[in-house]
Order: structure tokens, then C-alpha cells, then sequence
């Protein structure tokens, strides 16, 4: 577990899930996320062996970031994550909504007034 240790470290690699990405287009996918914050989980990322990083000869060079077998080994655990954690967004908005009391609009006093 200590691999998806770290804030935001799990977003990234869900970002990553579906192919190769550049630095700004996961940063995209994160909002919130500063670039400062991203390039240390990437590292991070890199050095364990998670992720890949390519560099292109382009001009300005482009880097790719893209999931390792180990990476990918990972989605698993990070899909289930996901799919409990909107299970338990969509209870808790479903308890909201059953709390908040209905209250009539301006229009119901004057359609029962008309009555």
C-alpha cells in the first residue's frame, strides 16, 4: 500500500490508466493539483517503478508519463477505490437529500390561495 501512499498519488495513476499522458494533460485531469505537487509524485512514481517517463526529441522536448506492468498491476485496487468511494458519494448525496426538508415555492401559496 505504501506505493499508493501520498496525496494525490492515486489520481495520478487513474490518469494515467488509459495510455500514455503528458505532464499538462494530467494536470488536466487533476484539478487542484500544483505543478510542483505533481512533478514530486511523478518522481516518486518513477523511482518505485510505477510509472515511465519518455522524453522526445522534440523542440521544446516532450515527456510522456505512461504506467509500468507494476503500474498497471495497480488499477485493480485503484478501480475498486473508485467505485466504493462514488458508492458512498451517491449514498451520502441520496441521505442530503432525504434530510432536507421540502419546502413549498412561492408559487405553491398562490396556486393554494386560488383554490
Amino acid at each position: 500500500m505504501s506505493l499508493l501512499s501520498g496525496l494525490w498519488t492515486p489520481e495520478a495513476l487513474w490518469s494515467l490508466s488509459n495510455g500514455p499522458r503528458r505532464f499538462s494533460e494530467v494536470r488536466r485531469d487533476i484539478p487542484g493539483i500544483s505543478a510542483k505537487v505533481l512533478t514530486s509524485r511523478l518522481r516518486d512514481l518513477e523511482e518505485r517503478g510505477v510509472i515511465g517517463r519518455r522524453v522526445m526529441p522534440t523542440s521544446p522536448p516532450t515527456v510522456e508519463y505512461e504506467l509500468t506492468v507494476l503500474g498497471q498491476d495497480l488499477l485493480p485496487a485503484i478501480r475498486s477505490i473508485v467505485e466504493v468511494g462514488s458508492r458512498l458519494l451517491l449514498r451520502d448525496r441520496a441521505d442530503q437529500a432525504d434530510a432536507s426538508p421540502t419546502l413549498p415555492g412561492p408559487g405553491a401559496r398562490l396556486a393554494a390561495e386560488a383554490h
